[in-house]
């Protein structure tokens, strides 16, 4: 059993067929067994990304009902998640210091470095970390962080 961290461009492919659906769906399927971790405000960023497909039609209302009817369960049931807190926010400002990122792209990288941290001290294999950004993925890499893109699984 892997442990994967999921930011919301890769956990997205779940739910929007796209590069790397096929791969996302197979690797985070119940019977995988995996591990599945995310940041609190994935949810948010979900909704956000199927609600603006659906207004620009690349989603028909249907599937967004669909897909986000999924995905509500999905959190529930076999996602866990890395709450916003205090720890979070300051390694997210720090990370803003030191790399040119996105304001959510901190939070998700410092959500999942904290992870990453509490599953060594257990002891437990570190964590993979899943995003179809490119620069995330770089500054995660020079962060410690072992990185996959679903984009290069098409």
């Amino acid at each position: 059993m892997t442990t994967y961290y999921l930011d919301t461009s890769a956990l997205s492919k779940r739910y929007v067929q796209e590069i790397g659906t096929v791969w996302v769906r197979t690797l985070v399927a119940p019977t995988a067994g995996h591990t599945l971790l995310t940041a609190r405000l994935t949810m948010v960023e979900v909704y956000s990304a199927l609600a603006r497909r659906q207004r620009e039609g690349s989603v028909p209302v249907a599937d967004y009902a669909i897909a986000a009817q999924a995905f509500t369960i999905h959190s529930a049931t076999e996602y866990e998640f890395v709450e916003l807190d205090l720890k979070v926010i300051t390694l997210a400002r720090d990370l803003l210091e030191r790399h040119p990122l996105r304001a959510y792209d901190a939070v998700q990288l410092a959500s999942a470095l904290i992870a990453n941290q509490a599953l060594q001290a257990a002891p437990l294999p570190p964590l993979i970390f899943l995003s179809a950004d490119d620069r995330l993925n770089l500054v995660a890499a020079t962060e410690g962080l072992t990185v996959d893109n679903p984009n290069l699984h098409p």
